[in-house]
């Protein structure tokens, strides 16, 4: 067996999977792994990689249901969670927050 990474299977140091439910007033969703398995995520509690800092729910506008994402994974006191959420490269960039 060998240690070698398989940047094939992880790009990027993420697991794929997509964005299979959404729920954008509550802040949380799930992403079905590449092979089969569902992993709940909610905000506040995941990053989304590129989303500016702030805001009840930073990045949430990067992401939407059907999209191809990658994502990490860490336990909680309530089981397997989704700790990171890299979206798609065609993701348009939100606009910087208005300083006034």
């Amino acid at each position: 067996m060998s240690d070698d990474f398989d940047s094939q299977r992880f790009p990027g140091n993420f697991y794929q999977g997509t964005i299979v439910r959404l729920d954008r007033n509550r802040g949380r969703g799930l992403v079905r792994s590449q092979s089969g398995r569902e992993v709940r995520f909610q905000f506040p509690y995941v990053e989304v990689v590129g989303a500016p800092l702030g805001g009840n729910f930073p990045g949430i506008g990067l992401i939407h249901e059907g999209d191809e994402v990658g994502f990490d994974v860490g336990w909680t006191s309530s089981g397997l969670r989704v700790t990171k959420l890299k979206p798609p490269p065609s993701a348009p960039t939100p606009p910087p927050p208005n300083k006034t």
